[in-house]
């Protein structure tokens, strides 16, 4: 299982504006599209994004439906990153949660009385969120504490920290928080051209989708080499396919059916 997983510099008021407010009134989006500009293509998947998230039970997970429709739709307004395989969730240290806010500290849990994960546990979910006070914290710890650099640095390994950093920075200059999210965006390594995306694919910075391309074809020689192949014959016959799954769903529940209805109107797959 491959994990796409995506920064969103997005503050709690435009969670509040953007995302619950609309849930309660549907007439906003037209007033926030015309606000921000937005491409009337994006537009209709904004609208569509919100009438799935309308179909949300309390029965099904917050990080897999309220949480990952956030991220969504913030690619909808403004810039994202992408890092392949590399999530805050996926730290062990307990250290680390002193710079997460938990999604109960947001929302009223009353009225979302969804069960929360706060982090990354399946594919299409939500992970952790740094408020914007948490993403200076963690920035200045990086370049002050051996500890928290050298976490970042094995999980961002490969340059992908320059992703990851740069997202940070982009929060910090724009006093934004950070919502990690998984497959929001997923490309394609063979032709990034081909890449699918739930949300805007032209805000997502294309830095990391090259370095998992780059990774990608260099693994790809390293076969070919070894195998005694021409150059470039695994790529030029390689398909590539989203076959991302919950490893825990064996009964297909509602929540699934939500899911696949969403993307059908969102891409038509």
């Amino acid at each position: 299982m491959g994990w796409d997983i995506s920064y969103h510099p997005i503050n709690e008021k435009q969670i509040k504006s953007w995302y619950f407010d609309v849930m309660d009134n549907q007439n906003l989006i037209n007033t926030l599209a015309e606000e921000h500009s937005l491409d009337d293509f994006y537009k209709e998947k904004y609208i569509d994004t919100i009438k799935v998230a309308l179909e949300t039970n309390k029965e099904d997970s917050f990080d897999t439906t309220h949480g990952f429709y956030v991220a969504v739709i913030q690619g909808f307004f403004s810039k994202f990153f992408y890092t392949r395989g590399s999530a805050l969730s996926f730290i062990e240290q307990p250290f680390f949660k002193k710079y997460y806010k938990k999604w109960n500290q947001i929302i009223d849990p009353g009225k979302y009385p969804n069960s929360i994960s706060n982090s990354i546990s399946t594919n299409y979910s939500s992970g952790v969120y740094i408020p914007a006070n948490m993403v200076v914290q963690l920035l200045q710890d990086y370049d002050t504490n051996v500890d928290v650099k050298s976490e970042l640095d094995n999980l961002f390994s490969y340059n992908r920290i320059t992703v990851f950093l740069k997202a940070l920075n982009y929060a910090k200059e724009h006093n934004l928080g950070l919502l990690e999210a998984t497959e929001v965006v997923e490309p394609n390594p063979m032709d990034l051209n081909k890449s699918v995306c739930y949300s805007n694919l032209f805000n997502c910075d294309p830095e990391g989708a090259l370095l998992y391309q780059q990774a990608a074809m260099e693994q790809l020689a390293q076969i070919e080499k070894k195998e005694g192949l021409p150059e470039g014959h695994i790529a030029s016959k390689a398909e590539y396919k989203v076959t991302n799954i919950d490893p825990n769903d064996t009964t297909k529940p509602k929540e699934e059916k939500v899911k696949k209805s969403f993307f059908k109107r969102l891409i038509g797959k």
